[in-house]
């Protein structure tokens, strides 16, 4: 492991000075180009050097320890805060070192559907989408509805968002399955229980180099904008409707009053759907189990259950629990997605000792 560091560090300290060339700041491609190749390691780098002073500190308050009797105490309490950061450091960095989903710094599309539970369904659909916006927000991403289609509650019958910023997949990309609502609906008369269910499903946006599509394999149709909007709804044929024919996969996007827009959007949306496809597809053949990975993804699955009279979410995969629903389904996720990380992380370090 610590070859591999120093070869890291050494290509780090050669992308500083390359970056420091007047020239390169010129060539806007090649600046962007080094600029990302040092974002993706420089976590590494400093996680190493940090690792390495400690090392050094605690040879030093060793040293200290046999050849002073009157800084022995000073030692102790130098080792004692010093030497449980040490194995610390090496656990995170073996995780650093590990291989990286290639999506993990994309933007991604989130698709939210009612599932069983009629208007409830719809209704709780509605409010996991806010959360997700509110978490973007939070998290200063940018995020559009690109299509929503509306029940008559006002809730959501499916809806997709389009978000955008910093290693967005790599935070989302465990929310993709079924969450489960179990709580009483405003309209239930006689107080009781009820379980709906909804599907998420988190899609990497698809790069041209990914996904190459050709024209002739698109039907695109055009119809009125439905649902909230401005005056140009259910006036003007600015919504678009795109079918790939030799898939069958359909896409819509209204959000814009543009055409162009829309047809631009939905085309973005339709490519991330069919790089998904081929993305499970790969995997498939590589491993039936997918070992390693925390759930399948499939929308078949149930991750997570929001139990309002309880006050808690379970997600079912590791066993989490956590009170304080509404500040969660406010957009503080971080409480829910930061434990299936570090699972995540735990699990592939496991079976990259496994292998060795």
């Amino acid at each position: 492991m610590y070859e591999k560091l120093n070869e890291i560090e050494k290509r780090y300290e050669e992308l500083q000075r390359k970056i420091e060339n007047p020239a390169i700041v010129t060539d806007v491609s090649a600046y962007r180009d080094t600029m990302k190749s040092i974002a993706e390691i420089e976590e590494v780098v400093a996680k190493f050097r940090e690792l390495r002073d400690i090392r050094k500190r605690i040879a030093e308050a060793r040293e200290m320890l046999r050849a002073d009797d009157d800084m022995r105490e000073l030692a102790e309490m130098e080792l004692s805060d010093l030497e449980p950061k040490e194995p610390q450091l090496e656990a995170e960095l073996q995780i650093l070192l590990q291989p990286k989903d290639p999506n993990d710094d994309k933007n991604v599309f989130v698709e939210v559907r009612a599932g069983t539970g009629g208007d409830e369904a719809s209704l709780f659909a509605a409010e996991i989408m806010r959360m997700y916006i509110r978490y973007a927000e939070q998290r200063r991403w940018k995020v559009d509805i690109t299509d929503a289609n509306y029940s008559s509650v006002n809730g959501i019958k499916d809806a997709t968002l389009q978000i955008e910023g910093n290693k967005v997949y790599s935070r989302l990309k465990f929310e993709s399955g079924v969450h489960r609502v179990q709580r009483v609906p405003a309209t239930e008369t006689q107080g009781r229980i009820h379980t709906s269910a909804i599907t998420v499903a988190v899609l990497p946006e698809a790069e041209d180099i990914d996904i190459q599509i050709n024209e002739k394999d698109l039907r695109i149709d055009t119809f009125c904008s439905s649902g909230p909007g401005g005056q140009s709804v259910n006036t003007t044929y600015s919504a678009v409707r795109m079918t790939h024919l030799p898939t069958g996969v359909v896409v819509s996007c209204q959000d814009e009053k543009s055409q162009i827009k829309n047809r631009a959007k939905a085309l973005r949306v339709l490519k991330a759907r069919l790089y998904e496809i081929e993305r499970l597809k790969r995997e498939e053949e590589l491993s039936a189990t997918r070992k390693g990975m925390i759930g399948t993804g499939d929308r078949s699955e149930k991750i997570r259950t929001y139990n309002f009279p309880q006050d808690r979410i379970t997600d079912h995969r590791i066993g989490l629990t956590v009170h304080n629903l509404p500040t969660v389904m406010s957009g503080n996720l971080d409480v829910v997605i930061d434990p299936l990380i570090a699972n995540f992380q735990a699990e592939k370090l496991k079976e990259a000792v496994e292998t060795k």
